[in-house]
């Protein structure tokens, strides 16, 4: 069983999944896909994609509110599924179900609201309504603009090439090592009005880019010169 992100969190890098999945298959090797952060930010195809399992999360990116999200799984396999506790669908499982005993038990689990997960077809039409194709290529070059004048400013080469699908909407920045990252998260707050994740991985400092299609380029601008303004007084 291989088991892998689609789009990481602490690199956001969008690995190549389809072409995993299909060299998996190959070799009778089961694929589990990590998609917390793909569905909206990528135009996602479960059929090409041929995951066996494939687990997303719809409040990141498709403008879903917190707590909807989806479990994909290929039918021959949906059998090996059983929830973690029981509750109405459950009887399915003593008389004929439904529609499938893989929805009976999951679908519905006692007095959990539902609202959230009901919202996601409204999510999916507004996204088409308002082209959302085109705002993730506006919001991509935001983000590549903010990884190129970071690099101009402090020297570190970016993590991928700038002109490149490797990263979307999402990007996490190389900075110079600081005194405190999490008192540098603070002050981009507290001075600046700022909430960005910090990430120190490998014994580098990174922050993490997330550009959706509320944001604007004097977002982006504030931004860097926030951090451009901080680095001096808390560097290493």
């Amino acid at each position: 069983m291989i088991f892998i992100s689609h789009i990481t969190s602490p690199t956001s890098l969008t690995m190549p999944v389809q072409m995993i999945c299909k060299r998996a298959h190959e070799e009778g090797i089961l694929t589990i896909i990590d998609g917390a952060h793909a569905p909206g930010q990528l135009s996602l195809d479960l059929t090409s994609l041929s995951a066996d399992f494939y687990i997303g999360n719809c409040h990141k990116w498709m403008l879903s509110p917190k707590g909807a999200g989806f479990l994909f799984v290929r039918p021959e396999h949906q059998a090996m599924i059983e929830p973690l506790f029981v509750s109405w669908g459950y009887q399915s499982k003593d008389k004929p179900p439904q529609a499938s005993t893989f929805i009976d038990y999951l679908q519905w689990s006692g007095p959990a609201d539902p609202s959230a997960a009901l919202s996601v077809p409204t999510a999916i039409e507004f996204m088409k309504e308002y082209h959302w194709d085109e705002v993730r290529v506006t919001c991509h070059k935001l983000s590549r603009n903010e990884i190129e004048r970071i690099y101009q400013g402090t020297g570190i080469l970016p993590l991928y090439p700038l002109d490149s699908d490797f990263y979307h909407q999402m990007a996490t920045i190389p900075i110079p090592q600081v005194k405190n990252l999490n008192h540098f998260k603070c002050r981009l707050y507290t001075d600046y009005k700022i909430e960005i994740p910090f990430i120190e991985w490998n014994n580098q400092h990174f922050l993490r880019l997330s550009v959706q299609g509320y944001n604007t380029k004097d977002d982006i601008d504030q931004l860097y010169s926030a951090v451009m303004n901080l680095i001096p007084e808390m560097e290493k």
